[in-house]
């Protein structure tokens, strides 16, 4: 890579995203830039009425996030120095574009551009690939009471959000580089060498 790298951790709700990132982050000795979820005030009554909440929640992970990746890129991408995060932005759109309709995901729309265009982004993205029993079988491990009632409805369309989405971005300008991880066939937390594989795999690519 001609600049350092920037990785960003993606995928849907469950798929290991945040756990990858901190096992690379301490493995690499990076420094970790974590989302911001269980603090949005939103995320309950998102998940009773998606419609009358939708907004609100996005709008709040929206404006976190910018300033996360406003401070990142001050304190790390500036500087030239390596970073990891368990999101790249661009998940806002892929989940605004499904729970925003009409007049309010047209206003989302500019809002994300308006605060995002200039942010620093990721140049290699690791995004994690499952299935609707490993995703909803890890959101029910992972135990938080807004999630117990996830409709597997939702996270199956999530899915293929996601894959939509990740390929847009891949087609996109300044595109980074994508590293596909297969759930079903990598357990990187049960078995260390598999969590090794993907090790060598994202050091190749930083070079």
């Amino acid at each position: 890579m001609k600049s350092a790298p920037f990785i960003a951790v993606e995928g849907p709700i469950g798929a290991g995203k945040t756990t990858l990132a901190t096992m690379l982050s301490q493995e690499l000795n990076l420094p970790l830039v974590k989302e911001i979820v269980e603090e949005n005030p939103f995320l309950a009554s998102f998940y009773q009425n998606i419609d009358e909440w939708s907004f609100q929640l996005e709008m709040f992970f929206l404006c976190n996030r910018f300033k996360q990746l406003e401070d990142t890129g001050a304190h790390y991408i500036q500087q030239n120095s390596p970073v990891i995060s368990d999101y790249h932005i661009y998940k806002n759109m892929i989940f605004a574009e499904r729970t925003l309709k009409g007049t309010k995901r047209d206003k989302y729309r500019q809002i994300y551009h308006l605060l995002t265009d200039d942010l620093p982004k990721p140049n290699l993205v690791i995004y994690i690939e499952a299935e609707l029993d490993t995703l909803m079988y890890r959101i029910n491990k992972r135990g938080r009471s807004f999630e117990q009632n996830m409709d597997p409805a939702y996270m199956k369309q999530l899915i293929a959000d996601y894959k939509t989405g990740m390929n847009d971005l891949a087609k996109g300008e300044n595109p980074p580089v994508i590293l596909k991880i297969n759930a079903e066939q990598l357990d990187f937390v049960q078995h260390p060498e598999h969590f090794r594989q993907i090790v060598n795999q994202v050091k190749e690519l930083m070079i």
